[in-house]
């Protein structure tokens, strides 16, 4: 089995070279597209166009008849997974083939979306106990299978609401309104009056629960809002978004080194051109210096030695293809809105960029059965890493539905920002 798994991580990183060797042709030959938005992509759209569609086409033919994704392989066939179910991760996906389909509209792409939106309603979403006003993505554990018990998590809750608002743009009729406000009711129930959310609502611990918190939910939980105000125009979806990134802001604020919350950048995006309809707790400055911040961070973060290696472009020194994607993903978000004062930041943004994407493009599969899969780390780390370990270099070759949809999204905001 040892020769076999030797064997396929070799083949697996020689065609990762070859795509390496193609991008570095491209590059050197191609010029730029007078069509550009930005003459600093350093990226044919042509590569661009055709990596894009490849991870939705995976993601596509991988939702079966009922809506359900193909949560998570390992393309080595020796190494086993454990049949496990995320719907945060259900619904995120749902919103990077929708955004996609937005882009590139396919008779193929919008049935797979009526299917996932269908099993994420009939699965998951359902009202509270004694509240049929809130609707909330509750992860059961006979699906999911996980041993914790029945909960409504704050970020699936948010990216289903953000799923189902992005369906209802390719496909309109196929939500209600009234069960988006409810959908929306619930993200205001959960929020406290700093603006912080509790992270869980947990019926057999009594109901809300913030003994975990997680770094991605609030900006998921803003987004949420901030889409439903775009369909339903109540200031209540707009502020309680508003509070929200204002607390990530003051909680933050000071502080050298912040974490990737690409998140965050996305909503704050969204709600910058909307910033003087709310009640302001912070002023806008401090919602802009907060991303800003954010983004210094990520970039103060990138390995300096992972430059002439496989590693290059990664932003982080594993070689993992998520970390990245989420980085460009709020990269991305925030360079649209940047001030202009801060041109530097921008041009010191654009390079990380275009060597980010180019990292992910080497390690998108290109052909076979599971083309268009993003696996989780470009190649097996060698024993004289630092971060060497067999539990790592199993994984390697496994793709799961995030994966894919962090680097869809990502090529998907670059696209839009570059052409």
């Amino acid at each position: 089995m040892q020769n076999r798994l030797t064997i396929f991580t070799s083949v697996m990183l020689v065609f990762m070279l070859i795509g390496l060797k193609i991008d570095k042709i491209v590059l050197a030959s191609s010029p730029v597209y007078a069509g550009h938005k930005n003459t600093a992509s350093s990226i044919s759209y042509d590569r661009l166009r055709e990596a894009m569609d490849l991870s939705a086409a995976y993601l596509t033919k991988n939702c079966n008849g009922k809506g359900k994704f193909l949560y998570r392989i390992n393309v080595n066939p020796d190494i086993p997974v454990k049949p496990r179910y995320n719907f945060v991760r259900h619904a995120g996906t749902i919103y990077a083939l929708a955004t996609y389909d937005q882009l590139y509209p396919q008779d193929a792409t919008k049935n797979a979306l009526k299917r996932a939106t269908a099993f994420l309603k009939k699965s998951s979403i359902a009202p509270m106990p004694d509240r049929e006003d809130l609707l909330a993505v509750w992860s059961h554990p006979e699906i999911t299978g996980s041993r914790k018990p029945l909960q409504a998590k704050l970020g699936g809750s948010g990216l289903g609401l953000v799923s189902l608002l992005s369906v209802e743009k390719i496909i309109p009729g196929t939500t209600p309104v009234e069960y988006l406000r409810k959908m929306g009711n619930f993200l205001l129930f959960m929020q406290k009056p700093d603006g912080s959310f509790y992270s869980k609502y947990i019926p057999e611990k009594g109901g809300k629960d913030d003994t975990w918190v997680s770094l991605y939910y609030p900006g998921e939980a803003a987004l949420g809002l901030l889409m439903l105000y775009e369909k339903d125009r109540s200031l209540k979806w707009l502020q309680g978004a508003a509070d929200s990134i204002a607390h990530l802001a003051r909680k933050r604020e000071g502080k050298k080194q912040v974490e990737a919350d690409h998140w965050a950048l996305l909503a704050t995006s969204r709600l910058l051109p909307l910033y003087h309809l709310c009640r302001q707790s912070l002023p806008k400055k401090a919602i802009e210096l907060h991303a800003i911040q954010i983004c210094e961070s990520i970039l103060q973060s990138i390995p300096i030695n992972n430059r002439n290696t496989a590693y290059f472009g990664c932003f982080t020194n594993d070689g993992r293809t998520t970390p990245t994607a989420i980085r460009l993903e709020g990269l991305l978000a925030a360079i649209s809105f940047l001030p202009e004062e801060y041109a530097t930041l921008r041009r010191r943004m654009i390079s990380v960029i275009n060597d980010g994407l180019l990292f992910l493009l080497r390690s998108q599969l290109r052909s076979g059965q599971y083309a268009g899969g993003i696996p989780r780390a470009i190649k097996e780390l060698s024993e004289k890493h630092p971060q060497f370990n067999n539990a790592f270099n199993r994984r390697v070759t496994e793709i799961r539905i995030d994966y894919v949809q962090h680097a869809l999204s990502a090529m998907i905001l670059y696209t839009q920002y570059f052409y």
